[in-house]
């Protein structure tokens, strides 16, 4: 039985995004391990028969001790398991892993789920993490991209060239996330974001937003779902003190606030394909959201959702206020248009099978060279 060994930061990046390919390998008699800190989700992928490998990765830290204890942890975690194809999603995973799988010659496919922060700005850690990314990718197998600005970013900087694939995102399990009937017409307008509650997501400027809409509409409610990043608790508390946005914190089952609200807003910096936006548009709900890579690519502009620019307060409430001033019945054809484009371009069947292309092609290989 051929076994493949899955690296992830958090055991949401797996369950929620990656479920199904664990499945399907299962289904096909693959032995999969996953490798991840521990939380919750983990159970329920033991259930579907995986293997769990608890690994402790600082998600956000640059201690580079640490760091190097992680390419140790995986070497070890390699040796031990003997896979015979390697995967990895998010930053540290994908460097680290791929080092790991470099220096023991063993099969190797990353995921490239956006660039983060530091890529996104120049200095000293940019061009360290993009050295780093040369040197872990130089044997990469498969290096799979969720939107093409992301590819030509690595295309510029050289790295894996022969290897680059582009999939559409994670995609969306249409069966889990339905279409739901528009919420019947209200003068209450409800505007949901869901994300990490953190600058680079937008908050800030949403919040400025929010506050000039209330003033001249107060049956506008701006409602939030994520944990918080940094220190937006307090902020957040002030927010919601002030009646601005209402914040419910993380919640296991997004689905519910996504068929109460009327669209999804997501000011988003930079993303590698928004899989809240794909949950909003399965259900049948607008998106308004930033017109970058990662966003602009689940929306059709003033058919199935809005752009607005990022970091930028007046562009934002412009959007939020051109939405707003839509009838009822061009919200509901909003919400109809935003699900059908998610059915054609972003079924999670088509990532699935993208994976399990590469994954077979890999383990034949490795048989064939064998038999040599």
């Amino acid at each position: 039985m051929s076994k493949v060994l899955i690296l992830v930061n958090h055991d949401v990046v797996i369950y929620n995004f990656r479920k199904e390919l664990v499945e399907q390998l299962i289904s096909n008699k693959y032995e999969v391990y996953i490798s991840s800190p521990y939380g919750k989700k983990i159970e329920l992928l033991k259930e579907i028969g995986a293997h769990y490998v608890e690994t402790n990765i600082e998600r956000h830290g640059t201690n580079v001790v640490n760091d190097f204890k992680l390419i140790a942890e995986y070497r070890r975690m390699i040796k031990k398991i003997k896979p015979d194809i390697v995967i990895s999603y998010t930053i540290k995973p994908n460097i680290y892993g791929g080092l790991a799988c470099r220096s023991l010659k063993v099969p190797y496919i990353a995921t490239i789920t956006g660039l983060g922060t530091a890529l996104e700005k120049d200095g000293i850690m940019r061009n360290i993490i993009i050295n780093l990314y040369k040197i872990a990718f130089k044997n990469v197998q498969t290096l799979f991209f969720q939107n093409n600005e992301n590819m030509n970013f690595f295309k510029k900087h050289n790295i894996a060239l022969d290897s680059h694939k582009l999939v559409p995102g994670s995609g969306v399990n249409l069966e889990e996330f339905p279409f739901n009937k528009y919420p019947k017409e209200s003068q209450e307008i409800n505007i949901l974001y869901i994300g990490r509650v953190m600058k680079e997501k937008g908050i800030e400027e949403l919040a400025e937003a929010a506050k000039l809409i209330k003033k001249i509409n107060e049956k506008v409610n701006f409602e939030a779902v994520g944990f918080y990043e940094e220190d937006y608790m307090d902020k957040a508390e002030e927010l919601e003190r002030l009646n601005i946005i209402t914040f419910h914190g993380v919640q296991e089952n997004v689905k519910e606030f996504i068929i109460n609200c009327n669209a999804v807003i997501l000011p988003s910096y930079h993303e590698g394909m928004a899989n809240v936006l794909l949950e909003a548009g399965a259900i049948g709900r607008p998106i308004i959201a930033s017109s970058i890579s990662g966003c602009k690519e689940i929306f059709d502009e003033g058919i199935s959702g809005l752009g607005l620019e990022p970091k930028n307060v007046d562009s934002l409430y412009n959007t939020l206020n051109k939405f707003i001033n839509l009838t009822y019945s061009q919200k509901k054809a909003m919400g109809f248009s935003a699900r059908k484009k998610i059915e054609s371009q972003f079924d999670r069947r088509k990532v699935v099978d993208s994976y399990l292309v590469e994954i077979e092609n890999v383990i034949k290989k490795g048989e064939h060279n064998e038999f040599i």
